[in-house]
């Protein structure tokens, strides 16, 4: 069962990555968060520790021009919460992929998230 806080959690975490607002991404965030990226069930790029969530968060953050993860549906499983996404974002600068600034991103997708002692301990996202 999912407590009223840790969805408040995941809500603020949620709000504040679509207002770009990175301070208060972090200090929902445990010191060992532990973020892991996957694309088509491959893991794509992790991340171990605070410091390189933030060092993540801030190259991210130059990658687009807006962005809204829109919450469809939260679950709990085995101790994890798991978020259904939809997400939306327009980008501010060129990509390997081909696709061009300005171009707009829709995508669905899942995110399972833990909580330790009232923080984020680990994110996966799952596209």
């Amino acid at each position: 069962m999912m407590s009223d806080s840790s969805r408040s959690i995941i809500e603020q975490y949620i709000a504040a990555y679509n207002a770009f607002h990175i301070e208060d991404m972090l200090a929902l965030l445990h010191d060992e968060v532990v973020f892991q990226n996957y694309a088509g069930g491959k893991l794509e790029l992790e991340t171990s520790g605070i410091s390189e969530f933030r060092e993540l968060a801030e190259q991210s953050a130059k990658m687009f021009e807006s962005r809204c993860q829109s919450i469809t549906d939260f679950r709990s499983t085995n101790g994890q919460i798991v978020v259904d996404i939809q997400y939306e974002a327009v980008l501010a600068v060129d990509l390997p992929n081909g696709m061009k600034r300005g171009e707009q991103l829709q995508l669905t997708g899942k995110s399972v998230f833990q909580i330790q002692n009232g923080k984020i301990s680990r994110i996966e996202d799952h596209s």
